[in-house]
């Protein structure tokens, strides 16, 4: 392959990084903060790094984007307003779960909310047994369904027939009338993950519907504005640790639950290799602004998993094995009813920010108590521009 130049783009809650690399091995970095509209940050920091390079954006040749959109989207449970189709008397599949409790001997422990509340779920007449299609789902049945979802105010819709992983016939159907009726992405579950085991099948799916819109969109504006600067339409990374197009990401989001923090395994990876230190085992750590992030690597290997849990929703697509919570340095402390000290999910964000960066923040967060802390001194510059105030 001949040399090119790439610019790498991580976004996180708070902080956009680039990466560029010249055909000569130069490496340039930038970091701005990023932005409500993800894709404004993205392009500023591009032209930062390339004018600190001294290249016209134009003369990239490569554009990789790892980003925490779909991540933070579940954390904060701030994704799309999902509605879920399902067979009759199956409503309740999300909600049921595995009936397993978070903690066996806590007996307050509560599991997390179903992503689709109950009055957004519904029921379609149809099954399938292991024979086949028994029961043919009536098309005028659906299209009165679409009437009541878009009655109930869904951005987005998830579609979850039993064994349709096997038998998606119905489910097809269901899916095509509904993306005919509705101004809305539908994801179904034999596109997303044709497996069986019901709670998990539906919980992936509706993950997927959860994300898409605000993925679907950000990639639109972000392939506009990137084009308008003559960049390339950028590769996305996934979970799994590889990258796709993203026309393929903007149908099935739930491919970038991870996007970011895999980014950041894959490549602690690849600088451990590239040492030369023989390394049995590789703890990574990565803490973004909104969340913080812990891997294995083994012997050199990343390791993945395809029974990953995000915000206690199981998630089984492909995925590096990270294990993620809900608080970064932007996240923000609190005390709940019990008087007991919580830490996120909440974030600051880039604006206003933690307290010290002095952009107007007042919420104490995980930064905040590490600057007062000494843990990070006041004359640190975060990026070398964003001087901290104690």
């Amino acid at each position: 392959m001949d040399a090119e130049t790439r610019i790498g783009v991580d976004v996180g809650g708070t902080f956009t990084d680039v990466a560029l690399l010249t055909p000569e091995g130069r490496l340039v970095t930038a970091k701005v903060p990023s932005t409500d509209d993800q894709s404004i940050g993205v392009v500023r920091g591009i032209e930062k790094a390339c004018d600190d390079a001294g290249i016209d954006p134009a003369e990239v040749d490569a554009f990789t984007h790892a980003m925490t959109v779909s991540v933070n989207a579940l954390l904060e449970d701030d994704g799309a307003k999902t509605a879920l189709v399902t067979t009759e008397g199956f409503r309740d599949v999300l909600e049921i779960g595995r009936q397993a409790r978070p903690d066996l001997y806590d007996v307050t422990a509560d599991k997390p909310a179903p992503l689709v509340p109950r009055r957004r779920r519904f029921e379609v007449t149809e099954r399938a047994t292991v024979d086949g299609i028994q029961t043919e789902v009536d098309e005028s049945e659906v299209r009165a369904l679409a009437d009541d979802i878009r009655d109930a105010g869904a951005e987005s819709v998830a579609v979850s027939l039993l064994h349709a992983y096997q038998h998606p016939e119905n489910e097809r159907v269901v899916a095509d009338v509904l993306r005919e009726e509705l101004d809305a992405p539908v994801s179904a579950s034999h596109e997303v993950l044709a497996e069986f085991r019901e709670f998990e099948r539906t919980s992936t799916t509706a993950v997927d519907a959860y994300v898409t819109p605000a993925i679907d969109s950000y990639l639109g504006r972000l392939e506009s504005r990137a084009a308008d600067l003559g960049v390339p339409v950028p590769k996305i990374m996934q979970a799994n640790g590889g990258i796709a197009p993203a026309s393929t990401v903007r149908e099935h989001a739930v491919t970038t639950t991870m996007s970011g923090p895999a980014a950041g395994v894959v490549g602690a990876a690849e600088t451990a290799t590239d040492s030369g230190d023989d390394l049995a085992g590789l703890v990574t750590f990565d803490m973004g602004g909104t969340s913080s992030d812990v891997s294995l690597v083994r012997d050199g290997e990343v390791e993945r998993t395809t029974d990953a849990e995000i915000n206690g929703r199981p998630i089984k697509t492909p995925m590096v094995d990270v294990n993620t919570v809900g608080a970064g340095g932007g996240s923000i402390a609190w005390v709940d009813s019990g008087n007991a000290l919580r830490v996120g999910p909440r974030s600051s964000g880039a604006n206003p920010g933690p307290a010290c960066y002095g952009r107007g923040g007042t919420d104490p967060t995980v930064t905040d108590a590490n600057v007062v802390l000494g843990y990070i001194g006041g004359s640190s510059a975060l990026g070398g521009e964003l001087s901290l105030d104690v």
